[in-house]
């Protein structure tokens, strides 16, 4: 391991953070904190056609509120910056002229015309055009073409792209960290465009180019980028620089198995693909995030790191230092990983059991004052510490405890069949007188009272339990009833019992 572990995170402001890079995200952040490492974020903007307003400020935050911050990028300027490629693009031309000099890259003046015509024409006759070294002495370029020709052509302006000159038959050998040692015969590839004469340099250039002038030690990435590999390995040797370890991460697959995860996925089986919500500024379409929905970021991130991971063990809750600790790329999985969105919530609703009730508490006053009640947060509290556990999201709270806010106003037809009998109504009320001569309104005292009284009358528990249940919540359901009627307080005990008996 070289002294100083440094790894980075090079998206694109295209649009919305998919988790599966998240997952890649987390991935390098783990591996440079298990190191003593550094975390760069670098946006690859090199595109200026498939930029995105405000995709950018996007993925910061959420990196941010995934728990996986960076310690380098954009508005958090290191030694290597600037860390955005638009910003860099003076730093490009120098290299692409340096592989020029060697011999490694050539100019290729083809119009996009030409090279269509040439695809059809092979396609005509059952073959795939590859530009390389079969065919690349006979296209318009400076291998084929004189140097005061070449020379002519820059001058004058005509267009060129600067490709990388692939060496024919030989065998390169590759070691990933994940998928151990490869061979690819170089024969196969083709000659990749890496510069234009518009300035801009292509993925493949500013990417090498990049991670070398930032001292990258581990490029973690996705499996999408194994193709590339090859290449990228030979840009490192033209160059003459020690490339860095590669580890090419397995895809995130759909529920079903087959196919990379995608936002249609989530549409169809109702599941966030994003962490936060993105509003699309082009057509204004609103797609969810995990944090909208209710989950805790450090659900997403548990839930994350067994995409393609595992620690070899039983465990499955991890907190982040944990996960920093128990981290091995060699722990990392070739084949890809399932995405399922129940073992989501079940990570959820453990993590939600887990929490400060204070900070449930604080979450469901929010929820609660959208509603327009404005409750004492002592009272939300002891509602919280009785219903939590019922609960995966703070909205399911409401669910478990409207009743505590809002009196019945009817009850439910089913229940009222099954717990109302005709002699329920006499019961109730001398229940209610019961219940008025108790002085400390707690539940173990109302408790006490109603049991005593219960068992004085030698009625069947259930004859006193469910109507009384029915009377304060409107159905049969809901936790501690001598609790509830301890939150709720005497009067209202009083008034529902009431109420029950009037209209039942």
């Amino acid at each position: 391991m070289p002294a100083k572990v440094r790894v980075r995170f090079a998206p694109s402001p295209t649009g919305p953070l998919h988790i599966g890079g998240v997952r890649t995200a987390l991935f390098n952040y783990l591996f440079a904190k298990k190191h003593n490492g550094d975390f760069i974020l670098r946006i690859e903007d090199t595109d200026q056609n498939r930029y995105v307003e405000g995709a950018e400020a996007y993925i910061i935050e959420s990196l941010n509120w995934c728990g996986i911050p960076f310690d380098e990028g954009p508005g958090k300027e290191g030694n290597f910056g600037p860390y955005r490629q638009s910003e860099r693009k003076e730093k490009y031309k120098k290299f692409a002229d340096k592989l020029i000099a060697s011999k490694a890259a050539y100019f290729a003046f083809d119009t996009a015309e030409e090279l269509d015509e040439h695809r059809k024409e092979h396609e005509a006759n059952g073959k795939t055009f590859i530009y390389n070294w079969h065919n690349r002495e006979k296209l318009k370029n400076s291998l084929s073409l004189s140097q005061e020709e070449v020379s002519k052509r820059i001058e004058g302006g005509e267009p060129y792209v600067v490709r990388f000159k692939s060496p024919p038959k030989e065998m390169l050998h590759i070691k990933d960290e994940i998928r151990g040692d490869m061979q690819i015969d170089t024969s196969i590839l083709d000659d990749k465009v890496l510069y234009k004469s518009d300035g801009m340099p292509t993925y493949h250039l500013a990417n090498i180019v990049d991670d070398h002038l930032m001292q990258i030690t581990h490029v973690i990435r996705g499996e999408e980028w194994l193709p590339s590999l090859a290449l990228h390995i030979m840009l490192y040797r033209a160059f003459g620089w020690k490339a860095p370890e590669f580890a090419h991460l397995p895809l995130i697959l759909k529920p079903q198995g087959k196919g990379k995860l995608s936002k249609r996925d989530g549409d169809k089986l109702g599941f966030p693909v994003f962490p936060l919500e993105w509003k699309d500024p082009k057509t204004g379409e609103v797609s969810s995030g995990y944090r909208e929905e209710g989950y805790f970021p450090e659900a997403v991130t548990n839930m994350l790191a067994f995409l393609g991971w595992n620690p070899g063990t039983e465990q499955e809750f991890f907190n982040i230092e944990e996960l920093i600790r128990e981290f091995e790329l060699t722990r990392v999985h070739k084949g890809g990983a399932k995405f399922d969105p129940e073992k989501t919530k079940w990570f959820q609703q453990h993590y939600f059991q887990e929490a400060d009730n204070k900070l449930l508490s604080s979450s469901f006053m929010k929820l609660l004052e959208s509603k327009g009640f404005t409750p004492d947060q002592s009272y939300v509290s002891g509602i919280v510490e009785l219903v939590k556990e019922r609960a995966v999201f703070v909205q399911d709270l409401w669910e478990q405890a409207y009743f505590f806010f809002l009196s019945p106003t009817s009850y439910d037809p089913k229940n009222s069949k099954k717990a109302w009998k005709e002699d329920t109504s006499a019961l109730m009320e001398e229940l209610k007188q019961e219940l008025e001569t108790v002085e400390n309104w707690d539940a173990e005292n109302i408790q006490g009272k109603v049991k005593a009284w219960i068992g004085k009358k030698e009625v069947g528990f259930g004859k006193v339990m469910q109507p009384l249940r029915l009377a304060l919540v409107g159905a049969l359901q809901g936790p501690d009833l001598y609790k509830i009627a301890e939150l709720i307080g005497k009067n209202e005990t009083l008034a529902r019992i009431k109420k029950a008996i009037e209209t039942l």
